[in-house]
């Protein structure tokens, strides 16, 4: 099997991929935009070749580089950088190489355009907030007054928390259409809910061969705006419903053979025309795995390894491991900015057993993620925030 990995050495921890496929004895080629001698040497030990282009933006260098490969080594039998970013960058190589695995042109609206995916959503029988694709201040104005202040503003096709705002009222709206607009933008009532997400890797045939669930008490959103620390941390029993509606979505969403990370909201009280306290509602899908050293806690709280869990599935279609969970695992992280009563070090000191990584992140995700980590697993629930408060300080 031929596999193209694109930017395998970013993020950091990507190059895993890359080394579960050639443990399944996988041709691992790469196309980066960093010069093979400053890759990692750990990326570099599990690449078969790899391409340097100037810039994974320019489409004609990368179409290039996919050539090559194809040339050189045959059939191209999956290409995929398993990257938010580079989603519809994948799509078209698939398309013009005639590579029939992974998502293609004619699906990839429904992954990556907000508005597109409340159509799947609703197929799934899963509400989403009411929404207004902007256009004039009349408009949005007319829509504001029928759902009701505040809203959320963030564009249509983004990534991340990028050019996400609050408007609460007539005044903010106006200062809102009288700004700067980067792109097609798309305007939701607020949600008052708990964010959870529904994590896992799903077969060809859309079956969940592996899942889980991660808490998220504060929202990116708030995080990158207010500069907030970040914390969260995965169950080891996901709620049925939330289960339910996680499976029902993706069976309805182009999942195959993929891994996924699905929004959703728990609503905190009754809001009319959406939903009543605890109903769960759908916010977004990415089709990728989840971010951050997410994957790694996934690693933690089953005692697997899922990296190698998704190079069997593109392999040999199964997770050929057992996934059940077994520990709450927990990210805490500090900001740069930030003064903190208690040292890192004591907090390590303190946690030493429990402590299963340390990390910085890059400045790229920082404003999101925070700078200095720490991941934790605990048997018990009830050992989660008094740890989350060692680090954060609160």
């Amino acid at each position: 099997m031929n596999f193209i990995f694109i930017s395998p050495n970013f993020p950091l921890n990507f190059y895993l991929f890359c080394k579960a496929l050639k443990n399944n004895n996988v041709r691992v080629l790469g196309i980066g935009d960093e010069a093979y001698d400053k890759m990692s040497e750990n990326c570099k030990k599990y690449l078969d070749d790899y391409y340097q282009v100037n810039s994974l933006e320019n489409y004609d260098e990368v179409y290039r580089a996919f050539a090559y490969f194809s040339y050189k080594y045959g059939k191209i039998d999956y290409v995929e950088s398993n990257n938010e970013y580079w989603l519809m960058q994948d799509a078209r190589l698939r398309e013009d190489f005639n590579v029939n695995t992974g998502v293609g042109l004619d699906n990839i609206a429904y992954i990556r355009y907000k508005s597109q995916m409340k159509k799947k959503y609703a197929e799934a029988n899963v509400r989403t907030a009411r929404f207004h694709l902007v256009s004039d201040y009349e408009s949005g104005k007319r829509f504001a007054h029928e759902v009701g202040y505040p809203l959320i503003v963030k564009p249509d096709d983004g990534v991340g928390a990028s050019f996400t705002h609050r408007i609460n009222n007539d005044e903010e709206l106006w200062t809102f259409y009288n700004s700067y607009m980067p792109c097609q933008m798309i305007m939701e009532e607020f949600i008052d809910g708990d964010l959870v997400s529904y994590d896992g890797i799903c077969d060809s045939k859309r079956n969940i061969i592996y899942e889980t669930s991660h808490v998220f008490p504060r929202q990116v959103m708030n995080i990158v705006n207010d500069k907030l620390d970040c914390y969260y941390w995965s169950v080891i029993d996901i709620p049925e419903d939330l289960r339910k509606k996680g499976q029902a979505v993706v069976k309805t969403f182009p999942t195959n053979s993929r891994a996924f990370h699905l929004e959703f909201f728990i609503l905190r009280s009754d809001k009319e025309g959406l939903g009543k306290k605890g109903d769960i509602i759908g916010l977004e899908v990415n089709m990728r795995p989840p971010g951050g050293p997410t994957l790694d806690m996934m690693d933690y709280a089953a005692d697997i390894d899922v990296y190698q869990l998704w190079a069997n599935m593109i392999c040999f279609d199964e997770a050929r491991m057992d996934t059940s969970r077994k520990y709450f695992v927990v990210y805490a992280s500090r900001r740069k900015e930030h003064y903190y009563p208690t040292s890192l070090e004591e907090v390590k000191d303190r946690y030493r057993e429990h402590i299963v990584m340390e990390l910085k992140n890059p400045e790229v995700i920082a404003p999101a993620m925070g700078d200095d980590v720490l991941v934790a697993r605990f048997k018990d629930e009830e050992d989660i925030m008094p740890f989350v408060q060692a680090v954060i300080g609160d």
